[in-house]
């Protein structure tokens, strides 16, 4: 597809599209992924820029995405971006955002009634905004024949029985009030925990540390592999220093955990590595550099 917001490649038999809502500077590089000093940054800048950091700004450069995924002729959504109209007194970027997310699925030829399968692999704000849409005046899932997967222990930690994140961030209220509470009263919400098999071609994984129910989507399809790892990565710094967690992560130890086993696993059976907001193609194949972490090549 011609327009840079939208793009398709396949996975043995299976499709993939992205979709990009926003993408844009950020934060400072420091702030995002904290671990990470400023000549990690200077020394990998043939490869961080323009896709991944902007260095007269020192900020990091992230797009806010959905991947469709065809496959056995479904179509499933890998989380679903900010959404418009939500209020986020918390984040400014994404306070009462406006876009044109809906034409930009359209453009991708999928329309809300043909979603299958809606995957939110955590429950961040940007990541489960478009699970509904406004309906004078009522939140309603935009996708009325989806199953939406949520991952149980997140929906416990930033629903009301977990105090809505225990009340950390008042926007995790909002979240679950606009995003996530409308699609348990329509019967659509199915939880999940450790492993959830979704077909022959893709499979949930927990992934625990940035949430605590984080998770990664695997694809097999003929002898051809992929990993949709959520927010375990925010920067491609974190391939280099996997050690290293974003400022977002809830447990960063355990997070770290989890990032390091990913990359070892998508190293070892080649699996092309899809993180949530890495600009540029989105995509990257890692490989060992000694005993260190690198990235390979961006995929096109």
């Amino acid at each position: 597809m011609a327009d840079e917001n939208v793009q398709s490649f396949m996975i043995g038999d299976v499709e993939v599209l992205r979709v990009v809502e926003w993408r844009a500077p950020y934060a400072p590089a420091r702030d995002l992924v904290p671990g990470v000093g400023p000549e990690v940054w200077q020394n990998n800048r043939d490869a961080l820029v323009p896709d991944h950091w902007e260095p007269g700004s020192d900020r990091a450069v992230v797009a806010l995405q959905t991947w469709v995924v065809r496959s056995g002729g479904r179509t499933v959504l890998v989380d679903t971006g900010v959404g418009n109209g939500r209020e986020r007194p918390g984040n400014a970027l994404f306070h009462q955002r406006q876009g044109d997310f809906p034409d930009r699925l359209a453009q991708a030829g999928v329309r809300p009634q043909d979603v299958d399968v809606v995957v939110n692999t955590h429950i961040h704000g940007d990541h489960v905004g478009w699970n509904t849409h406004d309906v004078d005046g009522s939140w309603v899932p935009t996708f009325p024949n989806a199953d939406y997967l949520l991952p149980a222990a997140d929906d416990h930690h930033f629903g009301p029985d977990g105090g809505y994140g225990g009340g950390v961030r008042p926007d995790d209220r909002l979240i679950h009030e606009d995003s996530i509470a409308p699609v348990h009263q329509s019967g659509q919400a199915v939880l999940w925990d450790g492993e959830h098999r979704i077909d022959e071609h893709l499979t949930l994984e927990t992934a625990p540390g940035h949430t605590p129910g984080s998770s990664v989507l695997r694809v097999a399809s003929r002898g051809e592999q992929a990993v949709f790892a959520g927010d375990l990565l925010h920067s491609p710094v974190q391939i280099l220093h996997p050690e290293c967690s974003s400022c977002f992560c809830l447990d960063p130890g355990q997070a770290a955990t989890s990032r390091r086993r990913v990359l070892e696993r998508a190293v070892d059976e080649g699996e092309l590595l899809i993180p949530a907001h890495f600009g540029g193609s989105g995509v990257v194949e890692v490989r060992r550099r000694g005993d260190t972490l690198a990235f390979a090549r961006w995929a096109p």
